[in-house]
């Protein structure tokens, strides 16, 4: 069925609004990745006076049997798993206390976001200090505190058992309240007569959250929980301030391990090889993860 003229200069509009967009996705996400893919079957090294040449999947195959991506893999999928749940209910908590109509709740709600606005990395400078070894550090102070003397000083960024845990409460306190946001948003727009409605036949506040809040917040969770895990594997700031992925890799990620070997090794195709894995995981995911989420609709 041919166009009408009003709904083909609708259709152009579109496409002239959306042409900046689109040219900086192809810029900027596009041509990148398919330099990368490119670079991954090459030797390239900066400063390397030996010609470039075509290598097939090599990288792939040097990078999978390194032990410090290998590493860096599990480091990844270990802060996604922890992260991820833990960060969501966190917000979700924060979003349930600031949802309520009370005298200076917007002050509440800006201190929780603040976080959020910070750089990264003058956030991992104050959380270094926080975690300063000894006695008088402040985490060490402060559990000691708690504990009543009974906490013994750790050297937290220095030890391979408490470094990764640190960066992820780090991590967990510097995002959390922007999927406060995002969910409070979601909770504001749950209409208020199906709660009114469940009070008339007698729901208590629990019956009330686990029948209507959540069901109303199922698209606003699985929204917060897909862009957290994405942020989970770019995990690299944090890393490369306050560990260098050290201790023995205990805090190494794919995408440190990517710009150590692009920059400080002039690794280039080995880095790009890096970048590529790192896009296949990451797309793996959300793929599963939108697949799970049609499956449990379909059987609703």
């Amino acid at each position: 069925m041919p166009q009408t003229p009003r709904l083909k200069d609708d259709t152009q509009i579109a496409l002239g609004m959306a042409a900046p967009a689109l040219i900086g996705l192809f810029l900027f996400v596009l041509l990148p990745f398919a330099l990368a893919v490119v670079l991954s079957f090459t030797n390239l090294r900066l400063g390397s006076p030996l010609p470039t040449q075509f290598l097939g999947l090599e990288q792939y195959r040097r990078i999978w049997l390194d032990p410090s991506f290998r590493h860096a893999l599990l480091n990844n999928s270990l802060f996604a798993i922890v992260v991820v749940p833990v960060q969501t209910a966190l917000a979700l908590g924060l979003a349930l206390l600031l949802n309520r109509p009370l005298r200076g709740m917007a002050l509440f709600r800006t201190l929780f976001f603040m976080p959020v606005v910070f750089p990264m990395a003058l956030v991992a400078v104050i959380w270094t200090i926080i975690y300063a070894p000894g006695a008088n550090g402040m985490m060490n102070a402060f559990l000691g505190f708690v504990s009543f003397g009974g906490w013994t000083a750790k050297d937290f960024l220095n030890d391979p058992v408490w470094a990764l845990p640190a960066i992820m409460l780090l991590s967990m306190w510097q995002g959390v309240g922007f999927q406060m946001v995002i969910i409070l948003a979601g909770l504001q727009a749950i209409p208020t007569s199906l709660y009114e409605a469940a009070a008339i036949d007698g729901s208590n506040q629990w019956n009330q959250f686990r029948y209507i809040t959540l069901p109303q917040l199922r698209n606003t969770l699985i929204f917060v929980m897909l862009v957290t895990t994405i942020l989970c594997f770019r995990l690299f700031d944090q890393v490369q301030i306050m560990t260098q992925g050290g201790p023995n890799d205990a805090t190494t990620t794919v995408m440190y391990e990517a710009v150590k070997a692009s920059f400080e090794q002039q690794k280039m195709a080995k880095g790009a090889a890096m970048t590529v894995v790192f896009f296949l995981v990451v797309l793996a995911i959300t793929v599963l993860q939108r697949v799970l989420v049609k499956e449990e609709k379909a059987i609703e």
